[in-house]
């Protein structure tokens, strides 16, 4: 017996009704594409939840690690899978309480989505947490506050059994609200609007204005590293690199130094919007902020 699933829990999604079926298989889709190397693991949607089959352990770890950061996923969990006879679950059972030596206390949470079992939930919780309790010497049963919850879930394709969750970063699938135009500097701010234009479901494309001698190929690097590290919430991060030296010049040469920069972010907008308009999208996006704070003297 071995861990073969991870378990895939969403909660925006399924409110927004009609909606629900497509914010499925977006968010399928960029699970998809975050494991596509990692052996031959694939998420399947499955009666209201996504699955993915993994191959091994080490899969399954190295998944669980990426899926973490995938916008619209609130928690995950490693699940062995079995039948739904009840020899079976409770075997299955015992194996996940063996895994985790520290605890010493658990429950047995049961759900029947296949309402033809012979027992209901109530006495599958017994049956199996006693099973649990005569096969083990470190663990006994508090339905209060357990160390461990073991989640039984039967369905009519077989029964899943998972200990522990790991938390996700909610939100929406990326590609669920549009696409969004960032416009990313080399600082923390621009990237983080990103962040949270993501996570509200926006698709981001970003554009960036490159301007040698003035910034170097450094610069230029940092911020398709920082492109890079947006994508891995959800979806690759087309990036738009915009050569800005002859503007910058003109803008120098013809413009009182004291309006230069208003004048410089201006033009920056308007080449911004251009790209956007280009790209089809329906946003801009900056990291700046037009909150100003007011102290009582």
């Amino acid at each position: 017996m071995k861990v073969d699933h991870i378990l895939v829990r969403y909660g925006e999604i399924a409110l927004k009704g009609k909606n629900r079926n497509e914010f499925e298989q977006i968010l399928k889709g960029n699970i998809n594409q975050a494991i596509r190397e990692i052996g031959s693991a694939r998420a399947k949607r499955i009666f209201g939840r996504l699955i993915v089959e993994v191959g091994d352990e080490d899969d399954a770890n190295q998944i669980m690690a990426r899926l973490q950061n995938i916008f619209g996923i609130v928690s995950l969990s490693k699940a062995v899978k079995t039948t739904r006879e009840l020899e079976d679950i409770q075997k299955a059972a015992l194996y996940m309480m063996n895994e985790d030596l520290t605890a010493k206390t658990f429950k047995v949470t049961a759900r029947r989505s296949y309402k033809q079992t012979p027992l209901n939930s109530q006495e599958m919780n017994y049956e199996i947490g006693s099973y649990v309790l005569r096969n083990t010497e470190h663990l006994t049963v508090d339905v209060h506050n357990p160390d461990v919850e073991l989640h039984v879930e039967v369905r009519e394709h077989g029964t899943y059994l998972s200990a522990g969750r790991v938390m996700g970063r909610g939100g929406l699938p990326v590609g669920s609200s549009g696409k969004t135009m960032l416009l990313l500097s080399g600082g923390i701010d621009s990237p983080v609007a990103g962040y949270l234009a993501m996570k509200r479901g926006a698709v981001v494309e970003a554009v960036h204005f490159h301007s040698p001698p003035y910034t170097n190929e450094r610069a230029k690097q940092k911020v398709i590293d920082l492109a890079k590290q947006m994508a891995v919430y959800g979806g690759a991060v087309r990036l738009h690199l915009i050569p800005f030296t002859k503007v910058q010049q003109e803008i120098h040469q013809k413009i009182p130094s004291y309006y230069a920069m208003t004048i410089t972010r201006r033009m920056m907008m308007r080449i911004s919007e251009q790209v956007a308009h280009e790209q089809r999208a329906l946003a801009l996006v900056n990291g700046e902020s037009s909150v100003k704070s007011h102290h009582k003297h």
